[in-house]
């Protein structure tokens, strides 16, 4: 019943009223998609903002944090950094700790990760064959966070029913401040 009275809104709106809807809703999305691709350059990231999903870096980080990430090239990663990486074959950046560091003498570095409240490293996450990480898989190194805001990300991922909820809740009011 309601998603009909939603549909009632939307016809009782003139042209003119829609269009404002429409413009509005692209002007947030785009003032969005700015702001990320600004993040982006400033951090040199591809992922400024992440929000921790396990409880691996718990005390460090818990879950739901948000991270804010920097990947500079010209700082070299150092064991005892909390970096964000991602693996060949996984969607999902994993924040862990740098535990060892190999230099070689052509400049290349290989390091291995793990998660403070794990027993062991991550060459078990790492895609086949792999045993270190180098530097193109570090997505960011953690520079700072903020605690829990996060955990709506994680709520709308473990419970979608929530999520479509929220979706149609912001639709909803959306229509109804006209």
């Amino acid at each position: 019943m309601l998603q009909l009275d939603f549909l009632d809104d939307l016809r009782r709106m003139n042209i003119r009223q829609l269009f404002y809807q429409v413009l509005n809703f692209a002007m947030i999305v785009s003032s969005a998609l700015m702001i990320w691709k600004g993040l982006m350059v400033v951090t040199g990231s591809e992922s400024p903002i992440v929000v921790v999903l396990s409880g691996s870096m718990e005390p460090a980080f818990h879950r739901g944090d948000l991270l804010f990430l920097t990947n500079y090239d010209h700082e070299p990663i150092r064991a005892g950094e909390i970096v964000v990486f991602k693996v060949e074959g996984r969607d999902i950046p994993i924040v862990h700790r740098v535990m060892k560091v190999h230099e070689k003498d052509d400049g290349s570095v290989k390091f291995l990760t793990k998660g403070d409240n794990n027993n062991v490293d991550d060459r078990g996450l790492y895609a086949n064959g792999q045993a270190w990480l180098n530097r193109k898989d570090v997505v960011g190194r953690a520079r700072g966070y903020v605690p829990f805001i996060g955990i709506v990300t994680i709520i709308m991922n473990d419970y979608p029913k929530f999520k479509v909820s929220f979706d149609f809740t912001r639709k909803f009011y959306l229509v109804g401040k006209q």
